[in-house]
């Protein structure tokens, strides 16, 4: 391990997004105190810089939402230098504008989900700051990777539905919005669809959280970009959302989303966490952070 970059910037793959590297990469086995990660960790380079990636669903996607070793998966990032990490994932949108294709990069997370260990802090009173769960230098990096050369307008909704981009300029860009992250594996019900919308929430995904937190507790910068696959249960007559339609509509963009999470790991400045993301100033932890 000692002769291998230590690389500060990572990214984690969601669903469909299972590599990275054009070129060969080094696998990497991290024993965490919370067992293995979802996969050996890849090293590789992206514009000469060196660059973790981790699936988090696995290399076969053999974890589910609700079963990821999200502990194991932070904690080993961090172990190897990571202080940076962009998490791609693919997400149900709760507003008709923002159809399949429209990449969101959010600013808000609500959670609901349940019984998933979300905190390597089981004692001594640590309470970390979480009002503003992404890293503000890291959405701000993903906004203008997404939107750099691009010189047309951005793609309607009409557009964007059901259609197939063909570079990163081509996917229709949000820069805000609030993810739900639910339980899973199942869907929502029209009901509760309906409802997660009308408290004004945008986005639906089952594996935000608790990674966000997580990453916020071992003090390192952290911003989703969401790929939108579907418009969700409430918003439209049918059969309601199946898993095999979501993998598809990813699969149709899933260059284009590459190329966009290359732009954005080769645009972020510094390497190291930034002072929004030191959350442990004048605490006592009850162990040193990896």
């Amino acid at each position: 391990m000692s002769s291998l970059p230590r690389p500060a910037l990572a990214v984690i793959g969601g669903s469909g997004f299972y590599d990275f590297f054009d070129s060969a990469a080094v696998h990497v086995e991290v024993d965490t105190p919370y067992g293995a990660p979802s996969a050996p960790v890849a090293i590789g380079e992206v514009d000469g810089r060196p660059v973790a990636f981790l699936p988090r669903h696995g290399k076969q996607h053999e974890f589910a939402p609700h079963t990821l070793p999200y502990r194991a998966n932070m904690w080993a990032l961090r172990s190897l230098g990571v202080r940076r990490v962009f998490a791609p994932c693919a997400v149900g949108s709760l507003r008709a504008d923002w159809g399949p294709g429209t990449v969101v990069v959010p600013d808000q997370l609500v959670d609901r989900t349940s019984g998933r260990p979300q905190t390597y802090f089981d004692g001594g009173g640590i309470h970390v700051s979480f009002a503003d769960p992404y890293c503000d230098d890291l959405r701000t990096t993903a906004v203008r990777a997404g939107t750099a050369g691009a010189d047309a307008a951005a793609p309607s909704a009409d557009d964007v539905r059901g259609g197939v981009a063909s570079s990163a300029e081509d996917l229709r860009l949000e820069d805000s919005g609030t993810m739900v992250v639910v339980q899973g594996p199942r869907f929502s019900t029209r009901a509760e669809s309906r409802w997660f919308a009308g408290q004004g929430w945008d986005l639906v995904n089952m594996t935000g959280h608790p990674e966000a937190v997580l990453a916020r507790e071992l003090e390192m910068c952290y911003a989703a970009v969401a790929l939108v696959t579907d418009l969700d249960a409430g918003l439209e007559e049918g059969a309601g959302v199946h898993a095999v339609d979501v993998f598809a509509e990813f699969k149709k963009n899933l260059g284009p989303f590459k190329e966009l999470m290359r732009r954005a790991v080769t645009a972020v400045g510094g390497t190291d966490t930034c002072e929004s993301c030191r959350v442990h100033a004048g605490v006592s932890l009850p162990f040193e952070l990896p």
